[in-house]
């Protein structure tokens, strides 16, 4: 019945189901089922028609139909019902449908009308209510609560507005009635989280009987989404661990104990030690690492990376790093050659602007082995790029690459090297075990020694003159400046004549006779922004005004102070990345918000958060309840977009116990062996179907 195709479906047929594929994705009478409704209208309130105001939303009035007539003209022509309760009188009005409506309706007859009301002159009208008469059976089968459904222009055009998509389920509901909906969780995880069969929590959640019903019905449906996100990631996490050999790096060697005990620079954090050792102990055990490595910016990531590498190194292997940006991949090779200076450590760097003769140099010494590390961009997929024995890739920034463009790297030798992932942005909780369920995840939540609280403060628009002394003292200090302008991606022209207005502005508060601004946006070719980059970076220019460009991958000690101009049209993570370019030197450093005096509530929140806390993860928190999961980056690709009631912002205890409901079934039976698991084998396979493989993928 449910694997039916939609058409079949009593009052569907061709032109409706039609609608619902190409609107909805709605292809079978399961698709329907599992199309839930966004919010509940309570039925049990019947108002007076004397209570109704304008702000209403809407109203259920009990009366009596009084009179009705089809009154105008043409285009103008309509049904006009004039319907009474013991307080007054209230017109109820249909444009269309108008002859058939007033065949169905009798007057002296008790109704239950339920709809928007609207004000004409004075008067209160209700456009195409609903309407049912008042009858024992009517009231028996009344919900307590209404759902509502998201439809369409052209769904209602079709008459699949809420109401029709609630009839159409309705009758989909009634026929399944003799039907068994076949379970999809074992009668032990049922039990033991005391959840309701999934054919009552598909029939409440459409049609609740009451409060208590449609709470059970929710946790029933959201537990069991969760339960098979987290139960596909752990067992990928499990096959890897007992089929995916890994190079086993047994020895901690000279290159790793040269560089700890002369060319380290600085005391290595607690959080530093901890995440190594996991590292050690991963690369050690005989299977593949893959590894997340979470850590805010300027905690120290790198340094971790560098001296995995250096033990791949003492192992015999290769190592090599991926970033996103040649921006990036140019910084990581300055600093690993400031790291490594003075140990005899070939490292090499691979770009898109990498000359011929270069390329062929690098090629040629990664297959000899005698290149050791290579930092590279998209580039470093190429078929042409072959190591000799590459033992450990470590990805950075990777919600910017593709899954394909992973698994690539994991294919440069016979067994999979080594996978160490980073990220500067933190993932809250919820989400990192959703997005990141299969692999280990390792944390860096202490800041290296020495480094100074950025002092984070938010101005309006009117203490601008304000701002400009500030950054004059600092630049007399000697300190460096960011002006970071938001990006409007509807309009590259808008953004140059943005950033350029605050640049002709700035000039006349900083003229050029004293002071020097450099200026990157989107508009300059890479040589041109390296230019600038590199006179801001050697201290020739005390200003740099950009755009969002320098978010990931500029490192000026020297830059104590960074103003982030109409701070409330950026996000809370890129907010927090473009405050982590600040703050690098021993100095004190400042992060301005500047932004409108007329702030939306959201818009407010963010910049509360910024000013109140520079906890990465924190920060995260309050972004994902903002913004949702769907815009997070990286989720697209991840499967978090399969929920369809769940939510990650709201619903991180269910998502705990799910976890441990799948984690508790794997350890006892991983390859669903026992009857009473065959069921989580077959849905499984019934989910693969309709979704992407990702289990080669690191």
């Amino acid at each position: 019945m449910l694997d039916k195709p939609i058409e079949y479906l009593k009052g569907i047929g061709p032109q409706r189901a039609e609608v619902l594929k190409s609107e909805l994705k709605i292809f079978t009478c399961r698709d329907l089922l599992t199309y839930y409704p966004f919010r509940y209208v309570d039925r049990t309130r019947f108002h007076k028609i004397r209570e109704i105001t304008a702000d209403m939303q809407q109203v259920q009035l009990r009366g009596v139909l009084e009179s009705m007539e089809v009154v105008g003209q043409k285009s103008g022509k309509r049904l006009s019902v004039m319907f009474r309760d013991s307080t007054g009188m209230i017109e109820l009005v249909w444009f269309k449908g108008y002859n058939w409506m007033a065949g169905k309706l009798k007057t002296g007859t008790e109704y239950i009308v339920f709809g928007k009301p609207s004000e004409f002159k004075g008067r209160f009208n209700i456009a195409h209510p609903d309407i049912d008469a008042v009858s024992d059976e009517f009231l028996a089968q009344q919900s307590a609560f209404q759902a509502v459904y998201n439809s369409g222009e052209k769904l209602k055009y079709r008459g699949l507005d809420s109401e029709g998509i609630r009839k159409a389920i309705k009758n989909l509901v009634a026929q399944l009635q003799q039907l068994q909906v076949e379970e999809s969780l074992s009668e032990e995880v049922m039990q033991e989280h005391r959840l309701i069969s999934k054919f009552q929590a598909l029939k409440q959640i459409h049609f609740p009987e009451n409060a208590e019903q449609l709470q059970r019905a929710e946790y029933r449906i959201k537990f069991e989404e969760l339960f098979y996100i987290q139960l596909r990631l752990l067992k990928l996490n499990k096959v890897r661990a007992h089929t995916v050999q890994g190079y086993v790096f047994s020895r901690v060697g000279q290159q790793f104990n040269t560089f700890f005990n002369t060319f380290l620079p600085y005391q290595l954090t607690n959080a530093q030690k901890r995440v190594l050792k996991e590292i050690r102990l991963d690369m050690g055990s005989g299977r593949q690492m893959n590894r997340l490595l979470q850590g805010d910016v300027g905690s120290g990531k790198t340094l971790v990376a560098l001296m995995s590498m250096l033990l791949a190194l003492d192992n015999g292997f290769q190592a090599c790093i991926m970033a996103p940006t040649e921006i990036l991949a140019q910084q990581h090779f300055e600093t690993f050659k400031t790291f490594l200076n003075g140990m005899n450590v070939e490292i090499a760097l691979l770009t898109g602007s990498s000359k011929t003769k270069e390329r062929k140099i690098i090629h040629n010494n990664l297959l000899s082995g005698d290149l050791k590390i290579l930092i590279g961009t998209h580039a470093l997929i190429e078929d042409k790029v072959q190591f000799k024995n590459l033992g450990l890739v470590v990805i950075d920034e990777q919600h910017r690459f593709g899954v394909a463009q992973r698994a690539r790297l994991r294919e440069k030798n016979t067994l999979p090297p080594h996978m160490l992932i980073m990220t500067a942005t933190p993932i809250p909780r919820t989400l990192a075990m959703t997005l990141y369920g299969d692999l280990d995840v390792s944390v860096i939540d202490e800041l290296p020694p020495g480094r100074k609280p950025i002092k984070t403060v938010h101005y309006t628009e009117a203490q601008r003159l304000r701002v400009f002394g500030f950054l004059k003292e600092q630049i007399a200090l000697g300190r460096q400046i960011y002006i970071v302008y938001p990006l409007i991606q509807e309009s590259e022209k808008l953004d140059y004549q943005n950033l350029q207005q605050g640049y002709d502005n700035l000039l006349h508060e900083f003229p050029q006779s004293q002071y020097q601004v450099s200026i990157v946006h989107g508009k300059l070719t890479p040589e041109q922004k390296d230019f600038e980059m590199q006179r801001f970076v050697r201290n020739e220019t005390q200003i740099m005004v950009a755009t969002t460009v320098i978010e990931v991958g500029v490192n000026v000690p020297n830059a104590s102070v960074m103003v982030i101009e109409s701070a409330e049209r950026f996000g809370l993570s890129q907010l927090h990345q473009l405050r982590g370019r600040v703050g690098r030197g021993a100095e004190q450093s400042f992060c301005i918000l500047l932004t409108g005096y007329k702030l939306g509530a959201d818009s407010r929140l963010r910049m509360e958060t910024m000013v109140r806390t520079s906890d990465g993860f924190e920060i995260s928190e309050v972004d994902l309840k903002l913004r949702g999961p769907g815009d997070i980056e990286g989720t697209q690709q991840s499967g978090v977009m399969d929920l369809k009631l769940a939510d990650l912002a709201k619903d991180g205890q269910i998502l705990q116990l799910a976890r441990q409901a799948a984690q508790s079934v794997l350890d006892e039976d991983m390859n669903f062996e026992l009857e009473k698991n065959k069921v989580f084998e077959r849905q499984l396979l019934m989910q693969q179907k309709t979704r992407p493989n990702w289990s080669k993928v690191g």
